[in-house]
């Protein structure tokens, strides 16, 4: 039998636990699987789950420490004890299922190297996307391929918010509070609504699937509070959908229509973006994840489901488990795995760091939305700052007036963006300009 410890029994940790317990039906390697140890932080907390008689524990660390066990699953969330749980169990010889996207992304240079020094696994699919397979694929099913672009709407709280924005006209901020009070974002949204945790996500999934670490500080973040009902509305008219993206790509693909440009090797961003409604993500609503990858030969590929819950990730948990397990049964285990070296399409290699792309150098286009003074020449004078700092403009519109100032709409074309904001500081210094509301990259 593969002895698991679990640390943490909350919503996925219980999910998980009733996985275990109940294996009929399953995958035959789920009877291999047993449920050893778990750790809880009350030993008196009433729980939903028949539990095996003595297996619950407060003392975390005698979980990652207990020679019996093969397998330690980290459900704790958060950096810290999950952190240094972790790097104990690597160092004791366990293997790492975890879903802790956190500490992946801040530390998984840490884990992944000691992991193979140790010749142990890290999984993690349930890090990113939930129950939706993509980290596996990743590193397996899509090796053949050379992966230009991931991009991906991998937050679930804000594609909730900006969908109801979208079909009912209404504000960030009433709608946040109205999804805080139905569950489907925090009593702290930070993370989720400043775009952290897609920030982390993707640096996960770069990693994967360009071959190489991304340091989480060079990962530019910005999240959706500045969007507004009226840039929903814009979006609309102009044949989009705004959507928080997570975007991972080679920067040559990006800035095919710039001639003469040194690219950078990987650009890295997170941020709300105007998507055509013909794009594959325009149509992911509600909580729904979906995760779109290309290549060549491949094309594209999408990765679509629920995003979070106790059964979608702990779907993805026990999946990881799984795998790990069908190895063991080969016989290699302990630390004769070191010896034997580990499964090289599981385990996670590279060691090298990506050059990641300065957001000033980043080639992309955009929507901006002015409010002027309601007077001839103001978007001839905005024309003229865009052409002095080489933007050239798609679409530049005045759509109507908001308290007696005029609200004018651009559109750019592909450009450097570090020439747009050096044309919005010469736009601000005009007296005309009462303010810019909104600022929007455009896929």
């Amino acid at each position: 039998m593969v002895k698991v410890g679990l640390l943490g029994l909350g919503t996925v940790g219980t999910g998980t636990a009733q996985i275990l317990l109940d294996p009929d039906g399953r995958h035959p390697l789920l009877q291999d699987l047993e449920l050893h140890r778990v750790g809880v932080r009350s030993l008196e907390k009433t729980r939903t789950v028949p539990l095996p008689s003595g297996c619950l524990t407060t003392d975390l660390k005698s979980i990652v420490t207990d020679p019996a066990v093969d397998i330690v699953v980290e459900l704790l969330g958060g950096l810290e004890p999950a952190r240094s749980l972790l790097l104990e169990a690597i160092a004791h010889g366990k293997h790492i299922v975890t879903a802790n996207k956190a500490v992946i992304a801040r530390y998984g240079d840490q884990l992944f190297t000691a992991a193979n020094q140790q010749g142990v696994y890290v999984m993690l699919e349930a890090a990113v996307g939930g129950g939706i397979p993509v980290i596996q694929p990743l590193k397996q099913s899509l090796g053949a391929n050379r992966i230009h672009t991931v991009i991906g709407i991998v937050n679930g709280t804000t594609n909730y918010i900006l969908t109801r924005m979208q079909q009912e006209g209404g504000d960030f901020q009433d709608i946040l509070v109205d999804a805080q009070r139905l569950g489907y974002a925090e009593a702290d949204p930070t993370a989720d609504v400043d775009g952290l945790d897609a920030a982390d996500k993707i640096a996960i999934l770069a990693s994967l699937a360009f071959g190489r670490r991304i340091k989480l500080d060079q990962v530019h973040c910005e999240g959706i509070r500045q969007v507004g009902a009226a840039d929903i509305t814009y979006a609309q008219k102009l044949g989009f959908v705004i959507k928080l993206l997570a975007i991972a790509r080679k920067p040559e693909y990006a800035s095919s229509k710039i001639a003469n440009l040194e690219v950078p090797e990987l650009e890295v961003r997170v941020h709300p973006t105007l998507v055509p409604h013909s794009h594959p993500l325009a149509s992911i609503s509600g909580v729904h994840n979906a995760i779109l990858v290309e290549g060549e030969p491949l094309g594209q590929v999408m990765f679509f489901g629920p995003g979070a819950g106790a059964g979608p990730t702990a779907s993805a948990v026990v999946s990881d488990m799984i795998n790990v397990a069908s190895l063991l049964k080969l016989g290699v285990t302990g630390p004769d795995i070191a010896n034997t070296g580990l499964h090289p399409l599981m385990a996670c290699s590279h060691q090298h760091y990506a050059a990641v792309a300065p957001v000033e150098e980043l080639i992309t286009r955009f929507y901006a939305r002015f409010l002027t003074q309601d007077q001839p020449g103001v978007i001839g004078k905005l024309g003229t700052c865009f052409g002095d700092h080489h933007v050239s403009l798609e679409s530049i519109v005045q759509t109507g007036t908001q308290k007696n100032l005029a609200e004018i709409v651009v559109v750019t074309h592909h450009v450097r963006e570090g020439n747009f904001h050096q044309a919005l500081e010469q736009i601000r210094t005009l007296a005309a300009i009462d303010s810019i509301p909104t600022l929007l990259r455009v896929l």
